[in-house]
């Protein structure tokens, strides 16, 4: 008998194995779909999608993603971002938006950045009311983060110091607040000074030390991370760079394979290059780093992925991008490698030219144990889900 007539189709169909994603949009109408999150919004077990828009903040409802507005012309200004996360348990998301988006003001927090608790009402799908919350000026990134000792805090970014003219001047501070019992009571917040002056974004990484989730702030001059120790906010690592002297525009945490981690940037920020930092050992230190350049020609790069889309036991990196490059492409791609050191990297179009990348998240959306990809798009005014369709 011929083994290998047998084994063929299978070893064909092992080496022709790609990414294959299905794209639904599910809304033409975005202004400019300035940030994403995902979260169970109705309380039904499914996670819904989340978006702030130019004047709304809406949600899409899984299964028909029907679109509700939550609240609309919050500030004169530009909404810029929202966080949520179910806070208290009961299987909803807890929901905070900032917005007055006005980054060339740097001095007067009433004409630049706010941040609001949206509270809930009995039925989701109607208008939500807002609490107005302490803020800094160029309000810019939000996310939940877990404390050590169970809690959860809003972490909020701006974009800029105040007074900070140019990237010059005050370093940028943290805000980072504590609900009350009362949630439409008064918030306390923890200034958190980072000598760092311009942020861009954030991630939420728990490196399974006991120490509660981190918080890594990337911008103009690096990354730096922050733990919450001895009752407070504060960076670690007596205050040293995770990465220095790198600009970055965005950032994400994965593990590579299991029990090693890996960062992917978008390097500078608005940038061209797709970076990835690989960590030698389990152990995830700047000393431990080794940067790969995994692509130098996208243009303004605003959104990045990192998990096994594939199944491969190993991550894959996936970032979006904004306006056109020289070759006049935009849009959505996955870098993937053939190996557990990313140094034969494959590339694959998630989506080519319709989408003008501003927001990409992720989530299992249809309970198939496969992530699929949501994304927003700045002048392509869309919002789209990829399902995830690879073997």
């Amino acid at each position: 008998m011929n083994y290998l007539l047998i084994l063929w189709p299978f070893l064909f169909t092992w080496h022709s194995l790609e990414p294959q994603f299905e794209i639904q949009e599910i809304d033409n109408n975005v202004a400019i779909g300035y940030g994403i999150v995902i979260g169970d919004v109705d309380g039904d077990g499914k996670p819904d999608i989340l978006l702030a828009d130019k004047k709304e903040f809406v949600w899409y409802r899984n299964g028909d993603w029907k679109r509700f507005v939550m609240i609309e012309n919050l500030t004169e200004y530009d909404n810029v971002c929202i966080a949520a996360r179910d806070i208290n348990g009961d299987g909803k998301v807890e929901i905070v938006v900032g917005a007055q988006w006005n980054p060339g003001e740097t001095s007067d927090k009433e004409k630049s950045g706010s941040v609001h608790y949206l509270v809930r009402p009995e039925d989701p799908t109607k208008k939500w009311k807002a609490v107005e919350l302490y803020h800094e000026p160029t309000v810019h990134r939000m996310r939940w983060a877990k404390t050590s000792n169970g809690e959860y805090h809003l972490i909020m970014v701006p974009l800029h110091g105040i007074g900070n003219k140019g990237g010059e001047g005050n370093g940028v501070n943290i805000i980072a607040y504590k609900p009350p019992k009362d949630w439409t009571g008064k918030w306390n917040h923890q200034i958190v000074p980072t000598e760092m002056h311009v942020t861009h974004n954030l991630e939420i990484v728990d490196f399974g030390k006991g120490e509660g989730e981190s918080v890594l702030i990337g911008g103009k001059e690096g990354i730096k991370v922050f733990t919450f120790q001895n009752n407070q906010w504060q960076s670690s690592s007596k205050g040293e760079w995770l990465v220095k002297d790198q600009s970055f525009g965005e950032l994400r945490m994965g593990q590579l394979t299991p029990g090693r981690w890996m960062l992917g940037g978008i390097e500078p920020i608005h940038g061209n290059m797709v970076t990835a930092y690989l960590s030698s050992n389990s152990k995830f230190k700047k000393e431990h780093l080794s940067r790969l350049v995994l692509d130098d020609k996208i243009k303004e790069g605003h959104g990045i992925l990192i998990a096994d889309f594939l199944n491969q036991g190993r991550s894959q990196l996936v970032i979006g991008w904004r306006a056109k490059n020289d070759s006049g492409e935009m849009g959505i791609k996955m870098y993937y490698s053939e190996n557990n050191n990313f140094t034969q990297t494959k590339e694959y179009w998630i989506d080519k030219n319709g989408m003008s990348c501003e927001d990409l998240q992720m989530a299992d959306l249809d309970g198939d144990g496969k992530l699929d990809m949501i994304a927003s798009g700045r002048s392509t005014n869309n919002l789209r889900i990829y399902w995830n369709r690879s073997n």
